[in-house]
């Protein structure tokens, strides 16, 4: 049996392990570049990169956000539709910690702590999307509504 050419993380063990039609999308990473760099790279629009954002509204309650690659999250509106006083990104050494990825190749599937996810309506309208696939310098493409049948993401309207 042959090897795959790109790693196998936790992310890609989970996708196998739900069914997950992806293709891997590997790329030439550089620290700070984000989802221009990544869009640039694989030569697709950079909406259509997905951003996997850990926020918090307290300190043991932590959810991931994912969010077009070209858009902010608006910690004021997220804050209002989860109906909790205030959001903010949790720190890198919390958002490592609990993932078990680095900053630069969090994904939401196979994290090391399940949890509540959160994905701006616009990116399930998209035919495909590109997320990471659990190591900096891979993306993973794939339809957007595995996000809600493997992660169960909840969709919210949060984008600036």
């Amino acid at each position: 049996m042959s090897t795959p050419d790109y790693p196998v993380t936790t992310a890609i063990r989970m996708l196998r392990q739900y069914k997950v039609d992806f293709e891997p999308r590997p790329y030439a990473y550089e620290d700070h570049g984000g989802t221009s760099v990544a869009s640039g790279c694989l030569g697709v629009d950079e909406h259509a990169v997905i951003k996997t954002l850990i926020f918090e509204s307290g300190p043991r309650e932590q959810f991931v956000v994912l969010m077009h690659g070209d858009c902010e999250v608006s910690a004021k509106e997220l804050a209002r539709v989860l109906g909790v006083k205030r959001v903010e990104p949790a720190s890198q050494a919390t958002a490592e910690r609990l993932t078990g990825y680095k900053v630069g190749g969090i994904s939401p599937f196979g994290t090391r702590t399940k949890f509540k996810v959160y994905v701006e309506a616009g990116i399930l309208k998209l035919e495909r999307i590109y997320i990471n696939g659990g190591k900096r310098g891979f993306l993973v493409e794939m339809a957007p509504q595995e996000l809600v049948r493997v992660l169960g993401a909840v969709p919210v309207e949060v984008a600036v």
